[in-house]
């Protein structure tokens, strides 16, 4: 409403002015004269040319800016000379007066606007407002994203189920190998921590598309060499053949664990990439409730087992066609203003991941989101493996209640990714909404910890933690990613995997140890009038302490998120020639947008999204 009545002032303005004969016959010849419909500003634009599918609307060099503005000064003042019908001649004194008036209809018009401006408008006021399309448009989207996102993350889904198979029944697994199951996790999870050095160099040299269908046949392999024929007989292969394929599967996990963030910044606008991170990275929480499920079920006999490990062998073929037939390297054009500055730029560093990863840690503000990363991971790790303990300390010791407990701790995760991932995506309150979710999971963990606590209470804050805990790994991936680009959105989130997996994997022994030890306080809901937690409990409260204090330094501006609000992109101008005609075909829809009056031309075919 501010900008349309201070429209209608700066015309009223000029019509002011040219009824008192203050604004006087214009020439077509005469320089230095600047129309009204010349307001359209083009100090932030810039046309690449000889890239077809995108337009980058950024900074002008020097001379395409004196290009531009002479070209629509031109046909403003044949415009004014046309509208006035009179002679080509005019005065010196008469070009200032109306200049005055201009200048003072201008000045007041914008004073008064931005006193009715709210306060939102006035923090978007430091980017300037003309575009030179007007409003930025949306951005083309395509469907095609939902199915990447729905893909990548049933392959997660599928690796963590491998990973986590037999954990819901351990004796089974001792009953048919004579093995401890949890060296077949401890196998998995080396193994996994070795290919994340692998996963970028692979990325980086092939793209998204043909590493990711490679992982997926490499993860169904595996499930079939874990299984043997499905279906076909009662027993398993023997064990070495089974951790064989458990080392393919855990090879071509990072491929699905590090790529979310590569995947929501080349499909998703900026408005939906944290929810996309979030749902990505997050639903390999889903395969772990599914191998508490459907493990606890069907693999209690060693003929179960069989079948168990044939329906994930069933279910990654399935996965592996719909990705190879399905899958796509990336939209025709880019989602958002960063994604296309990025394409146009066409910057390939030379650097090896280990240099990559010491650039990005010495790059200011990216410590804070990986540390928060890390706790987040380190907290929900070390909750998970000492779940069955912490319910069976309360009375909890139905295995069926313990399986669904665990299962329902990993699907709040997911949940809570999605929710506070959708609000993150509005408001770009990263910093704000880490700190909530940090202090969140500190009150969780404390009610998680006590060993007298009513059970109800105890289930609340399982499901808590997952609810507030998991968000912060996919909303700092994301942030890493505002703070360090245009680094490698796949780089970044291995950092962040690697480091997160290492400290888990000295944080569970750590706290197994500090298990040992136990502080009691006063405690009214406690039969005995006092509560107590163990060690563990107080070394994850330390953590997250800690972590928190460290995230109240974070101040790096978001500088992704300064390019989308920056600039615009005109996803329907396809310029497949010079830079020329590129800036000629900039020009008729600059020209045509001043007169209201938005048009194709043959070089801006319009391109129907499927």
């Amino acid at each position: 409403a501010a900008a349309v009545a201070a429209a209608f002032a700066a015309f009223g303005s000029t019509a002011f002015l040219v009824a008192h004969g203050w604004l006087g016959s214009t020439a077509s010849d005469a320089t230095g004269v600047e129309a009204p419909s010349q307001a359209l500003r083009l100090d932030s634009a810039r046309v690449q040319g000889g890239r077809r599918g995108t337009l980058g609307v950024q900074d002008h060099t020097v001379a395409q800016r004196a290009h531009l503005a002479e070209s629509l000064r031109s046909s403003g003042a044949n415009a004014v000379t046309a509208a006035s019908g009179t002679p080509a001649a005019v005065t010196h004194r008469s070009l200032r007066r109306t200049s005055f008036g201009l200048w003072a209809a201008t000045i007041g018009a914008r004073a008064w606007s931005r006193r009715a401006t709210s306060a939102m408008m006035r923090r978007a006021s430091s980017i300037d407002p003309i575009q030179p399309f007007g409003a930025c448009p949306p951005p083309i989207l395509y469907q095609q994203r939902w199915v990447q996102l729905a893909l990548l993350a049933m392959l997660a889904l599928i690796s963590d189920w491998v990973c986590f198979s037999v954990a819901a029944t351990p004796s089974t697994w001792v009953k048919v190998f004579g093995q401890d199951p949890a060296t077949l996790i401890d196998i998995f999870l080396f193994t996994n921590v070795g290919a994340c050095f692998l996963e970028p160099f692979i990325i980086k040299k092939f793209g998204l598309r043909i590493p990711i269908v490679g992982a997926a046949a490499l993860m169904a392999i595996g499930c079939l060499l874990r299984s043997g024929i499905p279906f076909v007989g009662d027993t398993l292969p023997s064990y070495d053949v089974v951790v064989a394929g458990t080392m393919m599967v855990a090879v071509a996990q990072p491929f699905f664990q590090c790529t979310p963030p590569l995947l929501s910044a080349t499909w998703f606008a900026a408005d939906e990439r944290s929810l996309a991170t979030a749902v990505a990275i997050n639903f390999n929480q889903v395969g772990i409730a599914t191998a508490f499920i459907f493990g606890g079920e069907l693999a209690r006999t060693p003929d179960g087992l069989k079948f168990y490990f044939s329906l994930m062998a069933l279910t990654a073929a399935v996965v592996l066609v719909a990705t190879a037939v399905g899958f796509r390297e990336k939209p025709p054009t880019p989602p958002s203003a960063s994604e296309a500055e990025k394409e146009l730029q066409g910057e390939e560093t030379d650097m090896n991941f280990p240099e990559q990863a010491v650039t990005l840690l010495q790059t200011p503000g990216f410590l804070q989101p990986l540390f928060a990363f890390v706790a987040s991971i380190a907290v929900t790790n070390v909750v998970g493996a000492f779940l069955e303990a912490k319910l069976e300390k309360v009375g909890i010791v139905d295995q069926t209640a313990i399986d669904f407990s665990g299962a329902g701790f990993e699907l709040a995760i997911v949940v809570g990714g999605v929710l506070i991932g959708s609000y993150v995506d509005r408001s770009k309150e990263y910093k704000t909404t880490t700190l909530a979710c940090l202090a969140g999971t500190f009150v969780a963990v404390s009610l998680l910890g006590l060993g007298h606590a009513p059970q109800a209470v105890i289930i609340i804050a399982l499901l808590l933690v997952g609810l507030v805990a998991g968000p912060v790994q996919p909303i700092n991936a994301e942030l890493a990613v505002e703070v360090t680009y245009p680094a490698d959105e796949n780089a970044i989130e291995a950092v962040q995997q690697l480091c997160g997996n290492l400290i888990s994997a000295l944080l569970v022994p750590l706290c197994e140890w500090a298990m040992r030890y136990e502080w009691s306080f006063p405690a009214p809901w406690a039969p005995a009038g006092t509560d107590s937690i163990t060690g563990d409990t107080a070394v994850l409260l330390a953590c997250i302490a800690g972590v928190s204090l460290f995230f109240l330094t974070f101040n790096a501006p978001l500088r992704r998120t300064e390019v989308d609000r920056d600039n615009c992109i005109a996803a329907n101008l396809m310029i497949d020639s010079g830079e020329e005609e590129a800036e000629e075909a900039f020009l008729v829809v600059a020209t045509a947008a001043l007169n209201g009056e938005p048009r194709e031309t043959e070089t801006t075919p319009k391109k129907e999204v499927v």
